[in-house]
């Protein structure tokens, strides 16, 4: 069974846990509940490990706890529709039995939800306040006064606000005022989402993970070696880093020799400890007093996920940080998992008239892909050969090469330039055609 951290403001929580008995076979719920959204952090960091999927009442909560665990995979949250704002309006209309036309609400600096609702209703209002909110430390009091003085002022004749608090301060005020709270049809979609999350998640637990870890020159240490016991000692240290990483990822750890070491495990638990992984490099490169390679692979078989780990592994080799890459099943690459940075790109394609042209350029499939995810990622609808090359930490001369041979075969275009000094030549700008 499935264990689900519930987070958000109480009302909320036992709203949704009200709808959530019908999947009580497969998932258990873990209600968090906070008075203020920034609460979310101090949540996450002490429950992460106890739960295996977060449930957010809201997008603000899910924003700041994406931010803390630098991935979506085992977020989701609950989002407000228009029918949500129209759910509100006709509640605090329907409570005061009249028609509104001087309104104060409270909105997200990121969320176009009220514009978009109103628009299709036609003039709702003679006078419409918003006031913005931004970031995990909100200023409530100030959200409060906020619409309390356009109270006072007679220049609203009602409030909407995204805070069960407020809600509950302007209530105990008599100033008419509607918590704008998730609808039941988005609560009982959301948990439909959350068991194919759920299920996705069980498929994943049951592919294999391999992770190959190599001390790189072991052949140095074991010349600079005092004596054979003096090397015992240092392979035991090693092996005793790795069966701590080993325990938690409850695999099995094989020794290669010349250290080189395999783990197996499941490609759930591997994903869901690179943060230990991580740390688990940083004390065998202390411990060797040299580099240590990283290599991840999944497959549906051991041969497969070995496979994918070895061709990982000399991904990384050719990065100059050694960064921790993943190689999966389908043959997509991940690069710089875990932390913000985190892209996917192929290295095959069954695109021939791509190959025939990538051929023609003398340039791999890898690169192409890593180019065209990194320009998707970043959002760019342009770049100059510096971005690419801070980017994807390589030489300006190397990505003005790539991006030469990409024009050649006709996958890039130069739209321009531009000069950001008056020294030097100016920067092409390129772009996909």
């Amino acid at each position: 069974m499935y264990r689900i951290g519930l987070v958000g403001p109480e009302w909320s929580i036992e709203r949704i846990l009200s709808f959530s008995k019908e999947y009580e076979h497969e998932m258990k719920f873990f209600p968090f509940a906070y008075e203020e959204p920034v609460e979310t952090k101090d949540i996450l960091k002490k429950h992460d490990q106890d739960v295996d999927v977060w449930l957010f009442s809201g997008q603000l909560p899910y924003n700041i706890a994406k931010k803390i665990l630098h991935s979506s995979e085992k977020l989701l949250y609950i989002p407000h529709t228009e029918a949500t704002v129209y759910k509100s309006l006709l509640n605090i209309m329907y409570h005061t039995s009249k028609l509104i036309r001087q309104l104060s609400v409270d909105m997200p600096m990121y969320s176009n939800l009220l514009e978009d609702a109103l628009e299709q209703l036609s003039n709702p209002f003679d006078q419409l306040y918003i006031k913005r909110f931004e970031g995990e430390e909100i200023n409530l009091e100030e959200i409060l006064q906020f619409h309390l003085e356009l109270w006072e002022a007679n220049e609203t004749e009602g409030v909407l606000t995204n805070f069960p608090t407020i809600f509950q301060e302007l209530k105990k005020r008599e100033v008419p005022v509607e918590w704008i709270s998730t609808s039941r049809v988005d609560i009982r979609q959301t948990l439909k989402l959350l068991t194919e999350k759920v299920k996705g998640l069980y498929f994943k637990d049951s592919q294999i993970g391999v992770e190959l870890i190599e001390i790189e020159n072991f052949e140095e240490i074991i010349k600079k070696a005092k004596s054979p016991y003096h090397l015992q000692h240092i392979e035991l240290r090693i092996k005793n880093v790795l069966l701590t990483l080993c325990e938690q990822l409850n695999g099995s750890l094989i020794e290669k020799g010349y250290g080189k070491y395999l783990i197996y495990s499941s490609r759930g638990a591997i994903e869901r400890e690179i943060k230990l992984l991580e740390n688990t490099v940083e004390q065998l490169s202390l411990e060797s007093d040299s580099k240590v390679s990283v290599g991840i692979g999944f497959g549906e078989t051991v041969f497969s996920a070995e496979k994918h780990a070895i061709e990982s592994i000399q991904q990384s080799k050719e990065t100059n940080n050694r960064k921790i890459i993943i190689v999966q099943e389908n043959g997509e690459i991940i690069e710089s998992v875990g932390r913000e940075e985190e892209f996917t790109y192929a290295y095959r394609t069954d695109d021939q008239e791509l190959l025939q042209k990538l051929k023609l350029g003398n340039i791999s499939v890898k690169t192409f892909h890593k180019i065209q995810n990194l320009v998707k990622r970043m959002g760019w609808s342009d770049f100059t050969t510096k971005n690419l090359a801070e980017q994807l930490n390589m030489t300006e001369r190397n990505a003005r090469r790539i991006v030469a041979d990409l024009c050649e075969v006709e996958l890039l275009e130069c739209i321009g330039e531009e000069s950001l000094s008056f020294r030097g030549r100016p920067s092409k700008i390129y772009r996909f055609k």
